[in-house]
């Protein structure tokens, strides 16, 4: 076969490889459907392995390398896994037509919820003096009726921090929560609300809006004196495979400046020092190492992200500055065991990551 003939073959094979691919959804789709009639679980664990490892035996047997045949496969689950918790929130979904309000909607997060809550069958409005198209609008959600069943706060911190306080004084019914990253600037609103008895909760989604899929992400549920709402917005993701924790209001922003605080400013950190060593990404992407190509990828998500919202992250949260401090240390630590040469001063902070990493194993 000439080289011609060999391109039209390989098109043929592709052809035949997406529509099995198409064939292996439907079945999917079949799955999920049993799944959900029976009671079973989205994800199972034990059959995912099961695939994975039959895929790698069979890949060694036909010649082919393992882990190609492995990262196709687990591909191919998380696209099945996807379209299952999809279906399977809107089969469970509780809204049967109720309304609900999402207000900063124009917002990543906001349209994400909006989006969440639709497929739940509920009747969304997005309100936010930006226009959205494709949903039912208002500019001010002042002038919303109050018979809807949701209201989602998806506005910056300190402009939810205000639409809050004017809940307090305008009481909504429905269950209401907010979606910060933080909650130092809004716990005041909030325990204000609650006093009111209103039906008000604070949730934490620890995902950004390209999340398709909830398995392996969490969603924090920080109750603000009324635990029936807390339990309303719980419900709200039962048929979603996100795991859901509940913790201290107060803790939560200590906590954040780990999680969300440091790992953002580890990521400026490094790609601020490149932006700043004259030397181009490609020019350093051909001397890299696997450490530095899994940090460059996350470096550069976060490179993409909303500045304004980083920086709300670090500068409201009154816990902000104790693992900046702390970094500034470690680093000052390195660089004066690399400037004076002391390795054993070097060895024992790597050890003090072993030691810590093997605790929390």
């Amino acid at each position: 076969m000439d080289l011609e003939q060999l391109r039209q073959r390989l098109n043929e094979l592709d052809q035949q490889l997406v529509e099995l691919i198409a064939e292996r959804q439907h079945v999917v789709e079949k799955v999920g459907e049993l799944k959900r009639t029976s009671g079973h679980a989205t994800r199972d664990y034990a059959r995912e392995k099961q695939v994975l490892d039959q895929a790698r035996s069979r890949a060694a047997e036909l010649g082919v390398a393992p882990d190609v045949a492995e990262n196709v496969m687990r591909l191919l689950i998380q696209t099945s896994l996807t379209r299952q918790e999809r279906d399977r929130v809107r089969a469970e979904g509780r809204g049967d037509g109720r309304k609900a309000l999402v207000i900063g909607g124009s917002g990543k997060m906001g349209r994400w919820f909006a989006d969440f809550l639709e497929s739940q069958g509920y009747a969304v409005t997005v309100a936010d003096p930006v226009k959205v198209e494709g949903w039912n609008w208002i500019a001010d959600w002042r002038t919303a009726s109050d018979d809807f069943a949701i209201t989602v706060v998806a506005a910056p911190l300190k402009i939810s921090a205000g639409i809050l306080a004017d809940m307090a004084e305008h009481p909504r019914a429905g269950i209401i929560f907010d979606i910060g990253s933080l909650k130092t600037p809004l716990i005041p609103a909030l325990r204000k609300l609650a006093a009111t008895g209103a039906m008000v909760t604070s949730v934490h989604p620890m995902f950004g809006p390209d999340a398709a899929l909830l398995s392996g992400r969490h969603v924090l549920f920080l109750d603000a004196g009324c635990p029936a709402a807390t339990r309303e917005a719980r419900a709200l993701f039962d048929s979603t495979m996100a795991q859901q924790t509940e913790m201290d209001l107060e803790e939560h922003d200590r906590l954040i400046a780990y999680v969300l605080g440091l790992s953002h400013a580890l990521n400026i950190a490094f790609f601020g020092v490149l932006a700043s060593s004259g030397e181009s990404v490609p020019r350093l992407a051909d001397l890299s190492s696997t450490t530095f190509d899994a940090q460059l990828a996350v470096a550069s998500k976060v490179a993409r992200e909303n500045p304004q919202l980083y920086f709300e992250i670090q500068s409201l949260n009154k816990h902000g500055l104790e693992p900046l401090e702390a970094l500034q240390k470690v680093l000052a630590d390195i660089t004066k065991s690399v400037r004076d040469g002391n390795e054993s001063a070097f060895v024992e902070l790597m050890e003090s990551g072993r030691k810590y990493f093997a605790a929390r194993a």
